[in-house]
C-alpha cells in the first residue's frame, strides 16, 4: 500500500484539475434602456485551473460576442423584460444563475457550471 503525504496528494489532485477539460461558457447578459434583452452565449471545451479557465473567458468575451448564440431573455406575462436592476438583485442573492438554467440544459450542463458573465450595456462590452 502506498501512503501519500498531504503535499503529494495535493500535487495529484492539482495535476487531475489541470487535465480535466470541461465546458465553459462565455455568457452576454444585453441589457438595452436598463433592461436585459437578450442572452448570448459562446461554449468552450477547455481544460486548467478554474482561475485559467476564467481568465481564457475574460480575454475572449469582445470576440466572443459577435459569435455567441443567442437565446433571448426572460420576459414576464405581459411581454416585460426584466430590468438590470432586478437582475443584480438576483446576483447578489446568488440566484441569477436561475436565469441560465434553460441554456445550461441546452448544453448538457449541471446547474452550476463555470461561466463568465458579462454586461453588454447599450451596445458596449463591459469586460475587465
Amino acid at each position: 500500500m502506498i501512503q501519500l503525504t498531504e503535499k503529494s496528494e495535493e500535487k495529484l489532485n492539482l495535476t487531475h484539475e489541470k487535465k480535466m477539460k470541461e465546458t465553459i461558457l462565455n455568457i452576454f447578459l444585453i441589457i438595452d434602456n436598463k433592461k436585459v434583452t437578450d442572452i448570448a452565449v459562446k461554449e468552450y471545451s477547455r481544460d486548467g485551473s478554474d482561475d485559467e479557465k476564467i481568465e481564457f473567458l475574460k480575454t475572449m468575451a469582445k470576440v466572443d460576442f459577435e459569435t455567441a448564440e443567442h437565446f433571448g431573455a426572460p420576459a414576464n406575462r405581459l411581454g416585460q423584460f426584466m430590468s438590470y436592476r432586478k437582475f443584480h438583485k438576483l446576483e447578489k442573492r446568488g440566484l441569477h444563475y436561475r436565469l441560465f438554467e434553460s441554456i445550461f440544459s441546452h448544453y448538457g450542463l449541471g446547474d452550476a457550471p463555470l461561466v463568465c458573465v458579462t454586461p453588454v450595456v447599450d451596445g458596449k462590452i463591459l469586460s475587465e
